[in-house]
């Protein structure tokens, strides 16, 4: 039971400290950022389109069109149209590419570029989404806060008590003797 106890203390404790990595006033601007974020709020215009043959099954149309969509995003051009607090879960988005320092997003769903070509967009803005709601916790409420104030305090008091019987069962060993 107490390594239940143990590791739920210990996420409590590094979600807290997750939270403390941004001050009060950049969550609260992320905050406003993701609920007016649409797929507008990114300009396609700091995107490179490029259009290559499709792969799989098909026929003609895979062998002889290129209608596979892929956008790269260079990181320098999109990270400051976004929150600070989204950087890092963006840089662990599984369409970042390192060695070039870019977003890079594939779709090859239809056989037509243009729909590719949102399609690619559609996943930009769904993962942008994603890393807000990932890196941005919620608002506290005040009942929620008065509940954690309650539990830390009786954790607290429960650690306070079964450092007690340790030290007392101790003291208690020490004051007999074994002749």
């Amino acid at each position: 039971m107490w390594k239940t106890a143990w590791r739920a203390r210990r996420a409590v404790v590094a979600s807290l400290r997750k939270a403390h990595t941004a001050s009060d006033d950049e969550l609260k601007a992320a905050r406003t950022w993701l609920a007016r974020f649409t797929a507008e709020t990114i300009p396609r215009s700091i995107c490179a389109a490029s259009f290559s043959r499709s792969s799989g099954p098909g026929g003609q149309n895979v062998n002889k069109v290129n209608s596979k969509a892929t956008i790269k995003v260079p990181m320098s051009s999109l990270l400051p149209l976004v929150p600070k607090i989204l950087h890092s879960s963006i840089r662990s988005s599984r369409y970042y590419a390192a060695n070039s320092q870019a977003l890079v997003i594939q779709a090859d769903d239809s056989r037509k570029q243009s729909q590719n070509l949102n399609a690619c967009f559609d996943k930009l803005t769904n993962m942008i989404a994603a890393a807000g709601r990932d890196a941005v916790p919620g608002e506290t409420s005040p009942e929620q806060k008065q509940k954690v104030e309650k539990l830390q305090k009786a954790a607290n008091e429960a650690r306070i008590r079964m450092k007690k019987v340790h030290s007392n069962k101790k003291s208690s060993r020490k004051g007999r003797s074994d002749e």
